[in-house]
């Protein structure tokens, strides 16, 4: 499903820890990481979506999570040149995305990446609060800011915590390091 503008209906997730460090995966035979995303079906709302992509991606179900909140409206990007795929119709642009920020209410041993025929992922990490806007793929970069400033005064009252502001992107491509270093798929 892609809209009149070029932009396919996604969902994003952020999802915390206990700690509140944030889940991050690796993209399966890929060095990028990321945080769970999926395209929207055309009979699903984003809440919908989201409960869907994160079962499909994460192996956790509704259960193991509350909402915290989520973004207003659409974020979009627009993928690169080499990305858009000119000879479909309608041509998909990029995509557009509601952001859900959810927490982690059970242990994650309830983290399964290969709960999908297709894992979308093959390891995962917590991380630190602003380290995926530095090291995501560069032309998400911006929605990744956009989505970690709306949340993150909701993550300091939380959690107690003071995050500061969006340090300078470093290279994308350091893999995440530190205790609690998540796990592989089996």
């Amino acid at each position: 499903m892609i809209d009149v503008d070029g932009y396919r209906p996604n969902v994003g997730i952020v999802l915390l820890n206990a700690d509140g460090r944030l889940f991050w995966a690796r993209r399966i035979n890929r060095d990028g990481w990321q945080f769970p995303q999926g395209g929207m079906r055309t009979d699903e709302t984003p809440l919908e979506a989201m409960y869907r992509e994160l079962e499909e991606e994460t192996g956790l179900a509704a259960h193991h999570v509350e909402v915290i909140s989520a973004t207003h409206g659409w974020l979009r990007y627009r993928l690169p040149h080499r990305y858009v795929r000119h000879h479909q119709r309608p041509t998909c642009i990029g995509q557009k995305q509601v952001w859900f920020l959810l927490k982690l209410v059970g242990g994650e041993e309830a983290l399964k990446l290969d709960a999908c025929d297709k894992p979308e992922f093959d390891i995962w990490r917590w991380v630190d609060f602003w380290y995926p806007a530095a090291h995501v793929v560069n032309f998400k970069r911006q929605v990744y800011e956009r989505a970690l400033r709306h949340f993150a005064p909701l993550v300091e009252e939380l959690f107690s915590v003071t995050l500061g502001t969006l340090p300078p992107r470093e290279d994308a491509g350091v893999p995440p390091t530190g205790p609690g270093n998540g796990r592989e798929a089996a």
